[in-house]
C-alpha cells in the first residue's frame, strides 16, 4: 500500500490556486472537469516529489509515488465549514522563513509563527491549515518571526 493523495473541498479555484501554487510553491500536474457532475478537479504536488517520481514537470501523467493534494471545486456553490476539523496538511520546507516571508507578503496571516525556525501554520482561503517543518536542523531563530505571537487559531 502507498499514499495517493489528500482531497481538499474549494470554493473558489482561482484563490485556492494562487495559495497552493504561487505561495506554497506546489505544481498542477492534472486537472480533470466533469460536467455531468459539475466538479473540478486539480491534483497538485511538491516540485521535489515530481523530481524524484521520474515524471517530467510540463507532464500531465500523475508522478507515480508522489503524494499530492486534490482540489475538489464543486460549480454549484456549496456552504463548507470547519476547515480545522480536517486536520492539516503538512509540508517539509527548504527555508521556513523565506516561506513564511513570501505568504505573509502575499497578505496571508502566518496563525504560529515560526518563532523557534522549525514550525509554522498558515490557513488556505478555505481555512485549511497548512504546516510548515524546516527542513533538516531548525533555523537560528530570528525576527520578525521570534517575538511574534500566534494568531487566531491553527
Amino acid at each position: 500500500m502507498h499514499f495517493l493523495h489528500s482531497m481538499v473541498r474549494v470554493t473558489d479555484i482561482d484563490a485556492s490556486l494562487k495559495f497552493y501554487c504561487d505561495g506554497l510553491g506546489l505544481k498542477e500536474v492534472r486537472r480533470s472537469e466533469n460536467e455531468a457532475g459539475r466538479f473540478t478537479l486539480v491534483f497538485l504536488a511538491s516540485p521535489d516529489d515530481i523530481a524524484k517520481s521520474g515524471v517530467n514537470a510540463d507532464s500531465k501523467l500523475l508522478p507515480k509515488g508522489a503524494p499530492m493534494i486534490e482540489l475538489t471545486y464543486n460549480w454549484d456553490p456549496e456552504p463548507y465549514s470547519g476547515g480545522r476539523n480536517f486536520g492539516h496538511l503538512a509540508y517539509e520546507v527548504k527555508d521556513i522563513y523565506a516561506l513564511c516571508a513570501r505568504l505573509a507578503a502575499m497578505g496571508y496571516v502566518i496563525h504560529r509563527p515560526p518563532r523557534d525556525g522549525r514550525m509554522a501554520f498558515v490557513k488556505s482561503p478555505d481555512g485549511i491549515s497548512v504546516e510548515l517543518l524546516q527542513q533538516g536542523e531548525a533555523l537560528e531563530a530570528s525576527e520578525p518571526w521570534a517575538s511574534m505571537e500566534n494568531t487566531g487559531s491553527w
